[in-house]
């Protein structure tokens, strides 16, 4: 069973909340949001890795975050370069990408588009900046939907095909799907 595409797919079905927590507490989070939701359902992408506990993200940031869908889990310091975005189990990647890459990097985490794209412009705006194009977003699956949020001069660390079967780990890093190479690729944008 490699579902690369499933999360994918079931993102693109109207009126349903995917869910993609990276931790426990954002697990917590997306709970509550599925219980509170009453006009559609929502889809819980958990997944079967063991993951750190994100204790770096304050917990209520990490809970509430869930509930708008995508917020900042590291503020960078100093100016901004760079964005990368990921959810579930990828976004530990991110956070050691964001460290080794230095000050000016800012990591989002995107447990639920659809919850992100019902926010305001202004809270939009506020977490993913329209001037700071220089974007890599990083999920273990397709990268096609990830693109509305990268843009055109943003890249996507993701799977393009089947393949491997190997623990879960392995697979990843045989992958790419891994903070070293969220950094290669982000070192490539101008």
């Amino acid at each position: 069973h490699q579902p690369v595409e499933t999360v994918s797919s079931v993102r693109l079905i109207p009126n349903i909340d995917v869910i993609r927590p990276a931790d426990p507490e954002e697990t917590a989070g997306a709970f509550v949001a599925a219980m509170q939701r009453t006009d559609g359902p929502t889809f819980l992408a958990l997944t079967r890795q063991t993951v750190p506990m994100l204790n770096d993200i304050d917990v209520n940031l990490r809970r509430e975050g869930v509930l708008r869908g995508g917020y900042v889990a590291k503020q960078e310091t100093g100016k901004l370069e760079l964005i990368i975005l990921s959810c579930g189990s990828e976004l530990q990647h991110a956070l050691v990408a964001a460290k080794q890459l230095g000050n000016g990097i800012r990591v989002v985490s995107m447990p639920c588009f659809e919850r992100f794209n019902r926010q305001t412009q202004e809270y939009r705006e506020e977490v993913l900046p329209n001037d700071c194009r220089k974007r890599v977003a990083i999920e273990a699956g397709v990268t096609e939907i990830w693109y509305e949020y990268v843009g055109l001069d943003g890249k996507v660390v993701g799977l393009h095909d089947f393949g491997m079967s190997a623990p879960g780990a392995e697979v990843m890093k045989e992958r790419g799907i891994d903070a070293q190479h969220v950094i290669e690729v982000a070192k490539t944008l101008r």
